[in-house]
């Protein structure tokens, strides 16, 4: 198992200035594109010890499981430097700066322009949460903000609770045909009263990709703002926060092969923007922690930084370490787009095969299209009824409205429990898949 750091030195991290990110050029790679994913999953611990070792995990859109450097960093956190911040003593100084260092990688993960846009918290529900009450105290009665019916409930149900406030909230529906929300019919919604407007940057239950920025572009043409759900996107593909403008972006630490942990971006002014969610002394431009109240949790922040490791690591086995950080973050999810696709590929071609399946979502695996969350129904069958057969294989996949059930419900799949869902990472294999597919083959 590779070890990231040895020791409790740490190297001092001074505050970063505003600054842009620019976007690089992919670096070129001495030993091509595939990615080796033997040596991925010799980073994950559950994959290769006793009691997890035999399962194959397909229940990834639920949550990942954690790579080694992030345990290694959390250990770390709590064995040398787990103290309150911000006191004149060295062992808080160090916590700090390694808060500090955590919060600035995050940054470039996301290539945002300022270390002071990023705030953590403890997951993407209660981010939004804080953010729709926040802004709910900007808006007046008769503005509007323009939902989805087909998100998941943490960018859906905090916007439309602003509607007791006076707000005027608007449902932009999925096109039951092709199963993709249009941006003709957002442009229908949209008017010069539009405030917000909430989405998510890929489905978890249809696994398909909405266009962000060309969203963006229009939602900004009125004067409002975005508010995107990166949560099904950011395990799978490279975030950038400046080449889709979006205001506000929220993802989960714990599906992106992290800890238990989450994060919201807003852009500075955006955020500056917005009243105090904190104690009654910080003010309003005390930006991230006039959102954190009692303070992001220390040890699950700085673990956030064995991510790092892990990516520096897939680039440096892949032999383009020598790239800046940012640049091997790009290349290294290019990798794992182009391998999920195979993945994709194996489990669609099998099951639009088969006569009484229905995909929930598009039936190819084109990464530009989709990332590898697979939903289908079975005609005349209940969903409920297949993951309980694939248990005793020691398969998890899982059942169910995934908090989607707004889309679930309009999709009339209600009455059947709603769909089965597949969901792969890269450090799932063909292999796996196979095995999936040898055991559903009779009971499809």
């Amino acid at each position: 198992m590779l070890t990231f750091f040895s020791g409790p030195v740490e190297r001092k991290i001074s505050p970063m200035p505003s600054q842009s990110f620019s976007q690089p050029s992919l670096p070129s790679f001495t030993q091509g594109d595939t990615l080796d994913v033997g040596f991925v999953r010799r980073q994950f611990p559950s994959l290769n010890q006793a009691q997890t070792q035999d399962w194959i995990f397909m229940d990834n859109a639920g949550g990942s499981q954690v790579a080694q450097p992030v345990i290694d960093r959390l250990n770390h956190y709590l064995l040398t430097s787990n103290v309150q911040l911000g006191a004149s003593y060295g062992v808080s100084q160090q916590a700090s700066d390694r808060l500090s260092q955590a919060t600035q990688q995050t940054a470039v993960w996301l290539n945002a322009a300022d270390v002071r846009e990023i705030v953590m918290g403890p997951s993407t529900s209660m981010l939004l949460r804080i953010l729709a009450h926040c802004m709910g105290q900007t808006l007046q009665p008769g503005d509007e903000i323009i939902v989805t019916n087909c998100d998941h409930e943490a960018n859906i149900t905090p916007w439309r609770e602003l509607a007791h406030r006076g707000v005027k909230v608007k449902t932009w529906r999925l096109n039951p045909d092709s199963l993709m929300l249009e941006t003709e019919d957002l442009k229908s919604l949209l008017t010069d009263r539009t405030r917000l407007v909430a989405l998510t940057h890929a489905s978890n239950v249809l696994g398909s990709l909405n266009p962000i920025r060309q969203i963006a572009d229009l939602v900004h043409q009125t004067g409002a703002m975005l508010c995107v759900d990166g949560v099904g996107y950011a395990p799978h593909r490279a975030v950038d926060v400046q080449a889709m403008d979006v205001d506000f972006y929220v993802f989960s630490f714990y599906k992106v092969y992290g800890p238990h942990h989450a994060l919201l971006y807003g852009k500075r002014d955006r955020l500056l923007a917005l009243p105090s969610f904190n104690h009654e002394f910080i003010g309003s431009d005390q930006v991230p922690y006039k959102f954190q109240p009692g303070g992001a949790n220390y040890e699950l922040t700085y673990a956030t930084l064995g991510l790092v490791d892990y990516v520096r690591a897939i680039a440096a086995h892949q032999g383009y370490s020598t790239a800046g950080l940012r640049q091997q973050i790009l290349a290294v999810f290019d990798a794992i787009a182009a391998y999920e696709e195979r993945l994709s590929d194996r489990l669609l071609s099998f099951l639009t095969s088969r006569p009484r399946v229905r995909i929930i979502g598009s039936p190819h695996s084109d990464r530009h299209r989709r990332v590898p969350t697979l939903a289908f129904v079975v005609d005349g069958a209940d969903s409920a009824t297949f993951p309980s057969q694939i248990d005793r294989h020691k398969i998890g996949i899982r059942y169910g409205h995934f908090y989607a059930k707004r889309l679930i419900d309009d999709l009339g799949l209600a009455a059947q429990n709603g769909v089965v869902r597949i969901s792969l990472v890269h450090y799932n294999t063909l292999d796996e898949c196979d095995r999936l597919i040898k055991i559903l083959e009779p009971l499809l």
